[in-house]
């Protein structure tokens, strides 16, 4: 089978968020099996020179978007057993950032029937295109009108996958024909039509032949209007063809065994170096140098649906159990300096690094004992993943894909990996805090790290899911 997963962003080439490190991922696991796996993104300026010497030039078309008469050039290179394509127009990707600007509609509705019109010019045409989030959801659209008039066109088979419903792609009414060049029938029977506008999101899940999302807990919560964010009579309508299936991390950048990045390499049998990372985090961020206290750690966008506003209710609480606290993110400036604020209140107990940094990300995961990640919504996260990987015990919300990958140890589950609390509250989630850090005084504690460490958050399941939903897609 050959298969074409199509993403705006994807690790190593682009990134800004956990769909560059799932379309960087889920690629090569599938190439793994048998089928001939390949990947397209746009090539953005942000693409590093060392991939670019890599690329070999393809070809150039000109696309068509309504009026626009625009460059297309194809450049591909090999990594990790896929071939990656990339989708080249300096006017719509060479910008100071991948999202964001003014004309992301058009940005991304060029690249979408960009990639349609490729489809004959790639090395093999695709049975099944694997498409993603709202940036590129007018290409099963696309896939479907082509097929209308094209032959080659008419076996092609779209998978769709939400990985956050909130971003759904709007547009004004006029952009059927004006943008994205497509006749108003698409309007007029509600394929594209939702209220006053259009709906990139939507008319992805009703033409896309199967529908995917990044968790099963977070397709069940899609049919709740809290959830599903106005869409959740379109999720209903195509219940009988949408699955759950829970993302993977890169197991092998994320191990503690062989990551360059941390103080000292340890694994589930040997938690030697773990207590040399959390001395060198706490050097690093000026905390106390207290090898029995537990560092509570925070990596995340500092926003409200993250859960920050449950952290800032109880600060002071969550210090009276006795933690150390580090914090690492960017988001709403209220919150940044929210725990800039922290930091000046209890100097040598809390640091806050209002940055994003890879590396330091790591080293945190390496060095903290416990991980907080109190989400309001979350479709699948990575991160609570991450932390039990390096031996960092996490506390989560029950929602998304935090319900899905941590077991809790509440109540004395022998199968534990976390701290889980349900309710979207303060107040549970500082006795649940209070319970972990009981348990990191405990005997127990290294049993529950052991437990995450040696859980199976690899892509290989998730790959034999899509192989699956790939095989038994109609016709």
């Amino acid at each position: 089978m050959n298969i074409l997963f199509v993403s705006s962003e994807a690790a190593p080439f682009c990134k800004t968020g956990g769909l560059a490190d799932v379309a960087g991922s889920l690629p090569p696991a599938l190439a793994a099996g048998e089928d001939r796996v390949a990947g397209i993104l746009p090539l953005y300026g942000q693409i590093r020179d060392e991939w670019r010497q890599q690329m070999t030039f393809r070809k150039y078309i000109y696309v068509d978007l309504a009026w626009r008469h625009e460059y297309c050039g194809l450049f591909s290179l090999e990594y990790q057993g896929v071939t990656w394509y990339f989708v080249d127009n300096e006017k719509y990707f060479r910008r100071d950032r991948l999202y964001g600007e003014f004309d992301d509609g058009e940005r991304f509705a060029f690249f979408s029937r960009a990639v349609a019109e490729l489809l004959p010019h790639l090395d093999h045409m695709p049975d099944v295109v694997h498409c993603n989030d709202w940036q590129t959801a007018a290409l099963p659209v696309y896939i479907k009108d082509f097929a209308v008039r094209e032959e080659a066109y008419k076996h092609i088979r779209t998978v769709f996958t939400i990985h956050n419903i909130e971003y759904q792609g709007w547009l004004n009414p006029e952009s059927v024909t004006d943008l994205l060049g497509l006749d108003h029938g698409w309007w007029d029977t509600g394929v594209l039509k939702m209220g006053d506008g259009v709906n990139l999101l939507k008319a992805a899940l009703l033409t896309a032949d199967a529908v995917t999302t990044v968790s099963p807990t977070y397709a069940q919560q899609l049919h709740d209007s809290f959830y599903a964010h106005g869409l959740e009579g379109v999720i209903a309508s195509v219940s009988d063809r949408m699955r759950g299936v829970l993302n993977g991390i890169d197991v092998v950048s994320f191990d503690p065994k062989k990551d360059k990045a941390i103080a000292k390499n340890y694994s589930s049998r040997r938690l030697e170096g773990k207590a040399v990372c959390k001395a060198a985090l706490q050097e690093q961020m000026g905390l106390h140098p207290e090898k029995d206290t537990p560092i509570l750690a925070i990596v995340s966008r500092l926003v409200a649906h993250k859960g920050m506003d449950l952290v800032c209710q109880v600060a002071d609480a969550i210090m009276d159990t006795g933690v150390q606290l580090v914090v690492l993110g960017m988001g709403d400036a209220g919150y940044e300096d929210f725990f800039r604020g922290l930091q000046g209140r209890y100097p040598g107990r809390v640091a806050a690094c209002i940055t994003y940094s890879d590396a330091l990300a790591r080293q945190i995961y390496a060095g903290a004992d416990l991980f907080l990640m109190p989400s309001k919504s979350e479709p699948c996260g990575l991160s609570q993943m991450i932390a039990m990987r390096y031996g960092t015990v996490p506390i989560v919300r029950q929602t998304g894909g935090l319900n899905d990958s941590v077991r809790s140890c509440q109540v004395g589950q022998k199968d534990g990996t976390g701290f889980v609390f349900a309710r979207y509250d303060a107040g549970d989630m500082l006795s649940v805090i209070g319970q972990a850090v009981a348990l990191y005084h405990s005997d127990g504690f290294k049993v529950v790290q052991r437990r995450g460490m040696v859980a199976d958050f690899s892509w290989k399941k998730s790959a034999r899911t899509y192989r699956d939903i790939y095989a038994n897609l109609p016709g």
